[in-house]
């Protein structure tokens, strides 16, 4: 997968302009609120995905402006493609000419993985951060896990409803016998596929931790259930707690209570890592993405990096400059120092929208 030309207009801050990237390390450097993010933003919109900084389309289109238009010209599966995508206070999509029905189809057509300082959550931040990191990853590698996470979690909200209706008191036991046999079905599934995956992001980001540290430090994983990875399947978990989800009118156990463990050479990064370490812990687990996506489809992700060089030390800023191989990468930094390591690839200098 490689992004062979970026057309924007009247996107963000930037009424127009074009670039050309080369195939390996592209660093876009300026000084803060000048529109670097907003390139890396504008080729992640073409994974299909929506703004990976939470932004409504709406607030795509220059101001002043009725519409947004971006093109992306790239390589995938040995032949040149093109992507479009119109913005208004929605997105319109086309690939090679043709009309999507929604921007949802660019999805597997152009793959890429995006890291923010945002996503140091997954680290900083409680178990819902990872819940959403593992359950996003697996549905770039599961066609079907959308629709499993989602009865799961209709199924889940069913039996919470039967906790909290007073009118169901009298056969709520009852009731939760067959709702948590359907429940707990579908939280082993879940729980399978988030297993599943850890199993192969686990070495890749270990690969990747070690070069960034130069093998001083390691990383590890643990999926955790609440009540502990010993207790018994999740329909032994549910009856074993169904004395205190009815006196909580709520589900206490089941994949939206699990938590994905972080730990950095034994020790919780959450607790007791640094913020280097924190940063790339985050990281490794979205090189590992890549590396999981390039496994399972044969094709190497775009790789997008915003503002990753904060934080890092000399050692590491130079893994990432010059050790992520065979694939193409966009970084973002303000200091220009920053990337005097870097051994090869393009810069571009963006001012106030415009790219020198």
């Amino acid at each position: 997968m490689k992004v062979k030309a970026l057309r924007l207009r009247d996107f963000r801050n930037i009424a127009g302009l074009e670039i050309e990237p080369c195939e390996t390390v592209n660093i876009i450097y300026g000084e803060n609120a000048q529109g670097k993010t907003n390139l890396i933003e504008a080729l992640w919109l073409f994974s299909g995905m929506k703004s990976f900084r939470g932004a409504k389309d709406a607030e795509l289109v220059r101001f002043g402006a009725e519409r947004a238009g971006l093109s992306l010209r790239f390589e995938s599966g040995g032949r040149e493609q093109e992507a479009k995508l119109t913005v208004t206070n929605r997105r319109t999509a086309s690939l090679n000419g043709v009309g999507l029905s929604s921007p949802t189809g660019l999805i597997r057509q152009f793959r890429a993985v995006v890291f923010a300082p945002s996503f140091l959550s997954i680290v900083q931040s409680g178990p819902g951060e990872r819940r959403r990191f593992l359950d996003t990853a697996v549905c770039q590698t599961l066609p079907a896990y959308p629709k499993i996470l989602t009865e799961y979690q209709r199924l889940l909200k069913q039996r919470n409803a039967a906790l909290r209706d007073p009118k169901a008191e009298s056969r709520l036991e009852e009731l939760l016998d067959v709702l948590d046999i359907q429940l707990a079905a579908a939280a082993e599934t879940v729980a399978k596929a988030r297993i599943g995956y850890l199993e192969k992001l686990s070495p890749a980001a270990e690969a990747v931790y070690e070069g960034l540290s130069g093998g001083r430090e390691a990383i590890s994983f643990l999926y955790r259930t609440r009540f502990g990875n010993d207790n018994g399947t999740y329909l032994e978990q549910l009856a074993a707690h169904r004395r205190t989800d009815i006196l909580s009118r709520t589900t206490n156990v089941g994949p939206h209570r699990d938590d994905l463990e972080i730990c950095i050479s034994g020790a919780s990064a959450r607790l007791y890592g640094s913020q280097g370490q924190q940063r790339s812990a985050a990281l490794s687990m979205k090189l590992a993405e890549a590396a999981v996506l390039h496994n399972e489809t044969g094709e190497q992700p775009v790789i997008l990096l915003d503002d990753v060089m904060s934080e890092l030390d000399a050692r590491r800023q130079d893994y990432v400059l010059n050790h992520i191989e065979d694939r193409q990468v966009f970084i973002t930094c303000c200091d220009p120092e920053n990337f005097k390591r870097l051994t090869g690839g393009r810069t571009f200098f963006v001012k106030e929208g415009s790219v020198f």
